[in-house]
């Protein structure tokens, strides 16, 4: 079985970090990933940044996916990305409902001229271009759902407005995920479910991100960074504890990974290398 790669990176601060990030992409390409995806910023700035970023990812030679969030946006605003995207030569969108301004775990609330829902945004993709739709999926429940069945309904909801796939938040338990598709599959969702895969850069900082997320860590990750002060054997472990959780996904049948790279691809690249999806590492 061929196990297909695909990375999120961001949009840089300013302008000068775009050629930075052409060379990241760059390097990604070695791993030939399906396609890279871009994060996506509703405000003025943070929008033209995004595109800014979407065009440098054209430009390195990949397939590129833009995020898009309704969020605090009117309908005409977030219609006008869509058209935006499609202008670009864009044929993959991130369907988001987005975070509030003050940040995970803040209440959300619609933009009273927006789309409500996730599912409506979707829709109204679907509606204005033959748009590849991938949808967010939540292995451990997204912080904010009342119960599991909610979360679930909440998933089947955008399926049925035409979502193509979902890409899962990270997680660090297998079991997670493997429970999670079980309960899909039970309910009838049966799109591609991808696991988004989190290289563990900094032990400290991504276990915070996580708690705020609702993503748990185990112990035993814990564990095996705990007396590793040095940067590279810290990266080494990095490497080592997302190539051993995607080998075993792919042992249950994944064929579809999403790394989250925080715009670093030698991390990202040697977790390819290490699972064979690599042939010539850090090549440009």
């Amino acid at each position: 079985m061929t196990l297909n790669i695909s990375f999120e990176v961001f949009p840089p601060k300013s302008a000068d970090g775009l050629d930075g990030l052409r060379d990241t992409v760059v390097s990604l390409r070695n791993a030939q990933p399906a396609f890279v995806s871009v994060t996506y910023g509703a405000g003025g700035s943070d929008r033209d940044r995004s595109f800014a970023a979407i065009e440098a990812v054209r430009s390195a030679g990949t397939d590129v996916a833009g995020h898009l969030t309704c969020v605090g946006q009117p309908r005409e605003d977030v219609d006008a990305v869509i058209g935006r995207y499609a202008a670009l030569g864009v044929q993959r969108i991130v369907a988001l409902r987005g975070d509030p301004p003050s940040g995970v775990g803040a209440d959300y609330e619609p933009h009273a001229d927006g789309y409500q829902r996730t599912s409506d945004l979707v829709a109204a993709i679907k509606q204005r271009g033959d748009f590849d739709v991938a949808v967010s999926a939540y292995p451990e429940r997204h912080p904010q759902s009342p119960t599991t069945d909610h979360d679930l309904d909440v998933l089947a909801e955008k399926v049925a407005a035409g979502a193509d796939r979902a890409m899962t938040q990270m997680f660090f338990d297998n079991e997670l995920f493997l429970r999670y598709r079980d309960r899909l599959s039970a309910r009838g969702i049966g799109i591609p479910i991808v696991p988004g895969i989190f290289p563990i850069h900094s032990f400290t900082a991504v276990a915070r991100f996580a708690e705020r997320c609702g993503a748990s860590m185990p112990t035993s990750i814990g564990d095996r960074f705990a007396g590793v002060d040095d940067a590279a054997a810290s990266q080494q472990l990095a490497v080592e504890l997302a190539a051993e959780q995607i080998a075993e996904l792919v042992t249950h049948g994944v064929d579809h990974v999403h790394l989250y790279t925080l715009n670093r691809a030698d991390l990202a690249l040697a977790v390819c290398e290490r699972i064979g999806t690599l042939t010539r590492a850090f090549a440009s």
